[in-house]
């Protein structure tokens, strides 16, 4: 149990704690402040030199933080934090979420009349092709 409190006390890993706690003060900061349309698209990285830094996901959120940047200092000036100015960066997350393809179906009309075309040509490549198309109503 020692060595991993000793391990647990390296001067590194410390160091990440406390950073660690930075952000998420910053973080809470921005979550009380931040419009929920803004705050969903964003988040605060530090607060230095009473400065605090907001990473926005694209260049679009980060213009319109930039347009609300003197009523949030405002907020924070009301909260009792000593920040004076706000730096917007665009850091793009890097994990793309392809949206999922959507499944057609046919209607019962279209299903029927593929159907009456699928055993017009039966014993065709074309035939079995139309009566498997047929069965996705």
């Amino acid at each position: 149990m020692q060595r991993f409190n000793a391990l647990l006390n390296q001067p590194e890993l410390v160091a990440i704690n406390a950073r660690n706690k930075e952000t998420q003060i910053a973080q809470n900061i921005w979550g009380a402040i931040a419009p929920d349309n803004l705050a969903e698209f964003s988040h605060a990285s530090s607060i230095k030199n009473k400065q605090i830094t907001i990473f926005a996901d694209n260049n679009a959120v980060a213009a319109k933080i930039k347009l609300f940047i003197p009523s949030l200092l405002i907020k924070l000036e009301k909260q009792g934090c000593e920040v004076t100015s706000i730096l917007v960066k665009v850091q793009v997350k890097s994990t793309f979420t392809p949206k999922p393809k959507a499944i057609k179906k046919l209607s019962p009309v279209a299903a029927t009349s593929v159907q009456t075309l699928a055993k017009k040509l039966s014993g065709t490549a074309l035939g079995e092709a139309l009566a498997r198309l047929a069965t996705k109503t």
